[in-house]
């Protein structure tokens, strides 16, 4: 009776039609059977419990470039704890192992320069002989330089883009036989909202290289769909990373963070849960976007 008469006022109120009325009435006792759960949201950026019995990546292998730290250690952490196998890119080897070692006997150390011309195709084929296949890849490795415009040097405007344009390329066409005879491939590369507009910390050659990365995206999502293979990028904004750190004062951070819809900066978490997201097979019609995470910072 309680159900009835709150449909009867809802109905008065709202003038509905009878199917309207059946539909809501139909809604109002579809809720009361639904199991009742308590749920708080996360406070000041922290995270609920992670669900650690979602093994959708299970069987799937997948490259992390630049796992040393950041968004590319999140990233590699969150895909090994959904069941992937990772093979991690650092330059050093030392580091390389201690981040394979932290993750587990699922991980593979392939250091590196991911900017030489040779190591996109041996971090590959070692990923390959290893797990027998290549599902994902994450150009995640990129250099963030802070130089002022007058100031670069063309050396360090070419080398801004080898690693953050060039490298991604050369490895995504490194991992494409492997993908191509899968008939299956999820691309992630790690752009920033400096790609989709300036850059808030670094310098010209990091927004230049940023954008063309995903012109990239768009132009290899355009070619690859057709075998299975998506292309996305990420954009993030002023994450909370050590390169966000080292890069500015806790002090203009603080500052740049209040001006947000959502007033904090972004965690690497968060950042990481999203690569997930495009790398699942879920995404499988999402391909040639770019994903915005920054808080509000850019809508478009």
């Amino acid at each position: 009776m309680d159900d009835a008469r709150a449909l009867q006022g809802i109905c008065r109120q709202s003038r509905t039609s009878a199917y309207s009325r059946a539909h809501l009435l139909a809604r109002v006792l579809t809720a009361r059977t639904l199991p009742q759960r308590s749920f708080q949201l996360p406070l000041r950026g922290r995270h609920l419990t992670p669900d650690t019995t979602l093994q959708d990546f299970s069987g799937r292998v997948a490259i992390v470039t630049g796992a040393a730290r950041g968004l590319g250690r999140a990233a590699a952490v969150r895909l090994y704890q959904r069941g992937a196998s990772v093979a991690v890119n650092v330059r050093d080897a030392t580091r390389a192992r201690a981040v394979a070692d932290a993750l587990g006997q699922r991980a593979l150390a392939v250091p590196g320069d991911i900017a030489d011309d040779d190591m996109p195709e041996e971090l590959v084929r070692r990923t390959v002989d290893r797990f027998g296949r290549l599902d994902i890849v994450v150009n995640n490795a990129a250099m963030a330089p802070t130089t002022r415009f007058e100031g670069i040097t063309p050396a360090e405007w070419r080398q801004a883009l080898e690693v953050n344009m060039t490298a991604p390329f050369l490895l995504i066409q490194a991992a494409l036989p492997t993908m191509k005879a899968q008939h299956y491939g999820r691309i992630i590369n790690i752009s920033s909202t400096a790609g989709r507009m300036v850059s808030t910390l670094g310098g010209a050659h990091y927004t230049a290289s940023k954008t063309g990365l995903l012109g990239l995206t768009r132009a290899a999502a355009k070619e690859l769909g057709r075998f299975g293979i998506t292309v996305n990028a990420v954009c993030p904004g002023i994450i909370d990373t050590e390169l966000t750190r080292e890069s500015a004062t806790p002090a203009r951070l603080e500052v740049l963070a209040a001006t947000f819809p959502v007033p904090r900066l972004g965690t690497a978490r968060e950042v990481a849960d999203l690569i997930c997201f495009a790398a699942s097979e879920g995404a499988g019609y999402l391909t040639g976007t770019s994903l915005d995470i920054n808080g509000g910072d850019l809508m478009m």
